[in-house]
């Protein structure tokens, strides 16, 4: 039986993040990934990076085919990268297996030579999350249902898509693959989409993705799913009635849950939440001693800023003076990237009447910096939200083109608690879009 100071389950952002910490400190650490082609983790592989190299794409005008060559190209790049930055440390061992766990500090690993059974010191579990597949009538045996990542590796566009879930997976596929020149329909439950941002910028965002050949089927429910030659017969029930459709494939973008079936935490002390999520502590350990748990597996935030803020709280624990914890993250903003991207931090307006707190609201359209004109996409439309007082930014919502820059501002001036006037008399750089930032504070 091998013994390792440090194991690592999972090469995703704040694993192999962790992995570099430790090997720097001198520790030994081996990092256990079961999928070569996820060295680096969801985002560099499925998600973030390869998602918006598409979508930028898209908005170029490059044909599907050539993108997706491009998106392969960078994966690669990225993953090779990701893979040598452990793997060629000294202190590191990359080990391609899966893992599953005997007791709290034992793991069973199994590759095409065999298994092997292991124990750590301290072991740290970073598997992520996997997507959620609904119990619906022919979905699960149809040849043409994709999961998000089955449609990035896709090697022919589906000019006719489903998408089922409204969620920013589904809209941001919508928005991508509208762009390259497909009919897009969403079909989701609820009444509205972007429920969690101001009600009035996703009403907008909504009409320009229809107006960028998305339908919406809203209030609906997907009823069966089956093959026909080329593609799927989708049953719908909507609020007008069963509605049937035929398209060249569906995406299952109904969220994610964690990661955690192939582990066998049975065997543990781990205790796992509602959904499936292993529950930590404020400091991200688990219920068995020296076990933790970081990014979407243990039911945070699904970004992969955060899974890199659990490294930072990690790091700290183990090498700092102990401050950090879930309890103090810093101030952090969330993007959707549609055209124009949408993002948004802090409060909502719905948020704040809930809470009985008093704010100002600050307005401008997007149309009015610019840059949105240089650009040639002058959509959008910004909303703030103040202390009527302390002049101190409650929350904020962007949906304008370089939102996801904008707003790295917003947070950061809320994070050191800035007034609203500090971001007005900044002299910012022309033309560039945080010039909206004059402005939208100039209405105080």
């Amino acid at each position: 039986m091998k013994h390792f100071s440090n194991i690592i389950i999972g090469f995703g952002k704040a694993g192999k993040t962790l992995a570099g910490t430790l090997a720097k400190h001198g520790e030994e650490v081996l990092i256990i990934e079961k999928d070569p082609n996820m060295y680096g983790g969801t985002c560099i592989n499925v998600a973030c990076l390869p998602t918006k190299n598409m979508i930028i794409n898209a908005h170029r005008g490059i044909e599907y085919e050539v993108a997706l060559k491009k998106k392969n190209a960078l994966t690669a790049m990225l993953r090779n990268k990701n893979y040598h930055k452990v793997a060629d440390l000294q202190e590191a061992t990359v080990l391609t297996a899966t893992a599953e766990f005997l007791d709290d500090h034992t793991v069973r690993v199994s590759d095409n030579s065999g298994q092997e059974t292991l124990i750590a010191d301290r072991i740290f579990i970073n598997t992520g999350a996997t997507p959620i597949w609904p119990n619906i009538d022919g979905l699960i045996a149809s040849k043409h249902v994709y999961s998000s990542t089955d449609l990035l590796v896709k090697d022919k566009q589906l000019k006719e898509l489903v998408i089922l879930g409204s969620g920013p997976i589904g809209l941001e596929f919508a928005s991508m693959y509208a762009q390259f020149g497909s009919h897009v329909t969403i079909i989701d439950k609820s009444s509205k989409i972007l429920g969690h941002f101001e009600p009035e910028i996703a009403e907008q965002a909504k009409n320009d993705l229809e107006e960028d050949g998305v339908s919406f089927l809203l209030e609906s429910n997907l009823t069966g799913v089956n093959d026909t030659l080329n593609g799927v017969t989708l049953t719908i029930s909507t609020p007008k009635g069963i509605k049937n459709i035929q398209a060249d494939g569906l995406l299952v973008a109904t969220g994610r849950k964690a990661n955690v079936t192939d582990l066998h935490l049975e065997r543990t002390s781990i205790k796992t939440g509602r959904h499936g999520e292993i529950l930590v502590n404020d400091i991200l350990e688990t219920d068995a001693k020296d076990v933790y748990a970081l990014g979407d597996v243990n039911g945070g935030p699904q970004f992969t800023y955060i899974s890199l803020d659990d490294w930072r709280i990690m790091a700290n624990h183990l090498y700092g003076d102990k401050t950090r914890s879930r309890l103090n993250r810093p101030v952090f903003a969330n993007t959707v990237f549609l055209n124009p991207a949408i993002s948004s931090v802090g409060k909502t307006e719905a948020q704040l009447n809930e809470a009985g707190i008093d704010y100002k609201v600050l307005k401008m359209p997007a149309a009015s910096v610019p840059k949105t004109q240089v650009i040639g996409n002058p959509r959008g439309s910004y909303k703030a939200l103040i202390d009527p007082q302390t002049h101190q930014i409650l929350g904020t919502t962007i949906y304008a083109e370089e939102s996801f820059e904008t707003i790295n501002i917003i947070s950061l001036a809320m994070q050191n608690h800035l007034s609203a006037e500090t971001l007005r008399d900044q002299i910012y750089t022309h033309p560039t879009m945080t010039e909206a930032l004059n402005d939208l504070f100039d209405q105080i």
